[in-house]
């Protein structure tokens, strides 16, 4: 562990003067690292995750270290299906026939995604990379720290456990855009969070459809006007009977003395 952050600590001393293009992708989705490289014979490309190298293709032989990273055409670098853990720095190196490298090729991959929570649950976001310096929330008042790494969270209602932080029983004043940054302030991960509305379709009389949005209570049937009405005419009602009966049963025994 000493030793790969030694490693990571000299890519970004040596590097740090190579121009990096910036790359954007969707949770799910699929980006292409592009290489760029001279017309002449490849025999061998690696690319480094952090500390990582996680391709190696020699001769049009390619090991990868997951399923989801694949070389296409010359040294151009495809990652499928974006996990939120993808995000962050890449660098792809070159070599041709005579061992002649090219300067290496530098990336910094941002993801994004959009999750939608019901209020009063538990809203678990994955985005405590290892490389992970602050998550901030976009508010009325501009983007607010709501974790960092060394203080950790600053609110009761947030926990940060195993690479999670989580939102704890989950308000309207929770949703908003949260962003992850690492320790130059690069974005590494946005996350759109909104509130799950359930859409009622009903059928008219005449056949028609309408469309209501259901509160958080809306398993509750709420009673019409009328039906309110009539409920209040039933319990004065009763209460009136109540009170004619308690009149008839004091005078029947006044009546005895």
């Amino acid at each position: 562990m000493f030793s790969k952050l030694l490693l990571l600590l000299f890519y970004f001393i040596n590097y740090s003067g190579t121009s990096t293009k910036a790359v954007s992708g969707t949770k799910g989705g699929n980006v292409t690292l592009t290489c760029v490289s001279e017309d002449r014979d490849i025999t061998h490309i690696s690319l480094f995750y952090q500390a990582d190298e996680i391709l190696v293709c020699k001769n049009e032989e390619c090991k990868s270290e997951n399923d989801r990273v694949f070389k296409e055409g010359s040294c151009h670098i495809i990652i499928k299906d974006l996990k939120l853990s993808d995000a962050g720095k890449y660098i792809l190196r070159v070599y041709y026939t005579n061992d002649q490298a090219e300067p290496e090729q530098q990336y910094h991959l941002h993801i994004h995604d959009d999750i939608s929570v019901q209020k009063g649950e538990d809203l678990k976001l994955d985005v405590l990379l290892i490389n992970a310096d602050k998550v901030e929330r976009n508010s009325s008042e501009g983007w607010t720290e709501v974790w960092t790494r060394g203080h950790g969270v600053n609110s009761d209602r947030l926990t940060d456990h195993d690479g999670n932080l989580t939102i704890k029983n989950f308000t309207d004043t929770d949703t908003g855009t949260y962003r992850v940054l690492d320790y130059k302030g690069e974005t590494l991960i946005t996350v759109s969070v909104t509130v799950t509305v359930t859409v009622i379709v009903t059928v008219t009389e005449s056949g028609s459809t309408e469309e209501h949005k259901a509160s958080p209570h809306a398993d509750r049937k709420l009673s019409s006007w009328p039906e309110q009405v009539n409920g209040i005419w039933v319990i004065l009602i009763v209460i009136t009977f109540i009170v004619i009966m308690a009149v008839q049963i004091v005078m029947r025994l006044a009546g005895r003395y």
